[in-house]
């Protein structure tokens, strides 16, 4: 057992991470359905439809979050900052996740797992949403990412997911105080690429990851923003870009004897941080 993994507690306090941006339909029906727990916080992407509203009726104690960009990423990047709880719990708010799933993620994770990764594929799982052209391309993007990355996933654009929150400064995303660009864009990381970016960094920080059978179901009201191809193509992008981003911090650790000897011979060399605690 790990340093880390010995340190946890064995009644951890949990914290359920809501993004949202218009989805106050689908909270009147789910946050009722939540179990008890630490927290619930609802990150809200400047809705206009009175979700914050709703969410403080429906739900009251409710922690809410207003994001500092747009897009997904960035809502649940505000989330995780926020959230006190010793595990992290993300959860969508447009009624396709199951709330009666999340003491399978917790258990998982009190069995040793760092992270508990939702998989549609695995027995028991499923979808009521995938069509057949989405889930060729799922195995398809699935199978890039294990040849590539040496994991063993069955289900890699899925964003149920449960993991310690001690696990954060290893994932290494972008904090919300940077500024948006300018024009109105989205940083790389703050869109929907988001779920893929977890998965890559869980692999390359070599944490242990447990899949958890989970099943999907359709929204409840509203429409996706999801584009089977566009939103296929930016998958690819991301695991090629992690790829590149894991090759990298490799080679800066593979450098790391001849910058200690270096050191140890220049008495004017600046202290530097131990590689373990280097952010990639």
């Amino acid at each position: 057992m790990s340093l880390r993994a010995s340190l946890r507690p064995a009644d951890p306090t949990i914290s359920i991470i809501v993004p949202t941006r218009n989805e106050a339909k689908n909270l009147e029906v789910i946050l009722p359905l939540l179990p008890a727990v630490h927290e619930v916080i609802l990150v809200d992407g400047n809705s206009v439809d009175g979700t914050v509203e709703t969410a403080l009726r429906v739900l009251p104690g409710i922690k809410v979050v207003h994001q500092t960009r747009k897009g997904k990423g960035n809502a649940l990047a505000c989330g995780f900052e926020a959230a006190t709880g010793d595990i992290i719990v993300m959860f969508d708010a447009d009624g396709s996740a199951d709330p009666a799933e999340i003491p399978a993620f917790v258990d998982a994770l009190l069995k040793g797992a760092d992270v508990a990764k939702g998989s549609r594929f695995r027995k028991g799982g499923g979808s009521e949403d995938l069509t057949l052209f989405r889930s060729t391309g799922n195995l398809g993007l699935n199978l890039i990412c294990n040849v590539l990355l040496g994991t063993k996933y069955t289900d890699l654009c899925y964003g149920y997911n449960a993991f310690w929150r001690d696990v954060l400064p290893a994932i290494d995303l972008l904090p919300s105080t940077l500024a948006a660009p300018a024009g109105g864009g989205m940083l790389w990381g703050d869109g929907f690429e988001i779920e893929t970016i977890l998965t890559c960094r869980m692999a390359a920080a070599e944490l242990r990851v447990t899949e958890v059978p989970s099943f999907e179901k359709n929204r409840i009201h509203g429409e996706s923003n999801l584009n089977a191809i566009s939103d296929g193509i930016r998958v690819l992008k991301t695991i090629i870009d992690e790829k590149r981003r894991e090759n990298a911090s490799a080679a800066r650790v593979r450098r790391e004897p001849a910058l200690d000897a270096a050191d140890a011979t220049d008495v004017t060399a600046p202290i530097r941080i131990p590689a373990e605690q280097e952010v990639a």
